[in-house]
């Protein structure tokens, strides 16, 4: 009985806890640490691009090249390094350890599912959503 009440408690915890992403922040951290490779419009054309071992992808087409859907769960993973992904001859850097946040964003994936996500990170992930074109 005392497990179950906890249960609750820590589950209603953390779903007071729960924000909704900030494309606006989500901007900020895209200039701050995304913009040199994928440039300024997220094409794939950014100032660092050239010196990478494979081509930067262009942002702006994710959901295109994903049959329309914007692939919420896949971009978060292979931002914060849940998800390999080859770049400068290697991983993509991996910003998981620089997203980290003290709050934890329920982020509805195209499924209806739920994944949490730091909130640094779920509103990068909700920027680049806002990003998408035909």
């Amino acid at each position: 009985m005392v497990w179950r009440m906890f249960l609750t408690l820590l589950l209603a915890a953390g779903t007071a806890s729960a924000q909704e992403a900030d494309p606006e922040a989500g901007q900020g951290i895209f200039w701050t640490y995304c913009w040199q490779c994928h440039g300024s419009e997220a094409r794939g054309d950014g100032p660092m691009a050239e010196m990478l071992a494979i081509e930067t992808p262009d942002l702006t087409r994710l959901a295109a090249r994903n049959g329309g859907t914007f692939p919420t769960g896949d971009v978060a993973m292979k931002i914060d390094g849940r998800a390999a992904l080859l770049a400068h001859g290697g991983d993509m850097p991996i910003f998981g350890p620089v997203l980290q946040g003290d709050r934890s964003v329920a982020m509805r994936l195209p499924d209806g599912q739920p994944m949490l996500a730091s909130r640094p990170l779920a509103d990068l992930v909700v920027y680049l959503e806002t990003l998408q074109t035909e």
